[in-house]
């Protein structure tokens, strides 16, 4: 089972701050789910959950609209916050008296209502950025590291081109074809559909 919520807020790093809306994923079944990305409007996200066991707030990465809402959404629910450790000086921009709870590494297993996600570690968006992978739902959770038409951005701190089409390749274009793609922002998509596109960034190097 997977439940969506579009939240509404802004995104600042670098000293430049954009409106944004943000997809919010949760995954699990009728009893317990993983949140993954609590972004901006905690009230929203904690109303789609409803009166489900929260398992782990999982973050792909810590850009802060994607982690402003994780401390009040694990404190609401008693649950985790889940985050690669290469994320740390991001987090701490947003979150500088707080600490997540766990790490998350490439090929970790979180599960939740029966459903299981394997960790794909994909850095190049951000040092730690992280995809969900849940083959039986045929889904990959990819934040901002794949997005309909492309690569995440990689113009800001943090970031590198050259890693995220290396992330992309290795980790991604392996995965089944007709595997949608739920991203962090905007619509989804599937890994034939980008396939194409992707050649064309790899082409350009840009």
């Amino acid at each position: 089972m997977i439940d969506h919520v579009v939240t509404s807020g802004t995104f600042s790093l670098d000293g430049g701050t954009w409106d944004v809306d943000n997809n919010v994923w949760i995954v699990g079944g009728e009893r317990e789910v993983l949140v993954v990305d609590a972004a901006h409007d905690a009230e929203k996200i904690a109303a789609a959950v409803g009166d489900r066991r929260v398992v782990a707030v999982v973050c792909t990465h810590a850009h802060d609209d994607h982690v402003n809402q994780a401390p009040a959404l694990a404190d609401r629910f008693g649950a985790p916050i889940l985050l690669n450790p290469a994320e740390a000086p991001l987090w701490e921009l947003t979150h500088p008296d707080r600490k997540p709870d766990a790490e998350l590494s490439d090929g970790d297993v979180l599960t939740a209502g029966g459903v299981t996600l394997r960790v794909l570690a994909t850095p190049g968006h951000s040092p730690g950025s992280s995809c969900l992978y849940a083959p039986d739902l045929g889904t990959v959770f990819t934040g901002d590291t794949l997005f309909q038409g492309g690569p995440g951005a990689t113009g800001r701190s943090f970031s590198s081109f050259d890693t995220i089409i290396e992330s992309i390749k290795g980790k991604l274009l392996t995965l089944p074809g007709d595997t949608t793609v739920r991203t962090g922002h905007g619509d989804s998509t599937s890994i034939g559909a980008e396939l194409p596109h992707l050649e064309e960034w790899i082409t350009r190097g840009h």
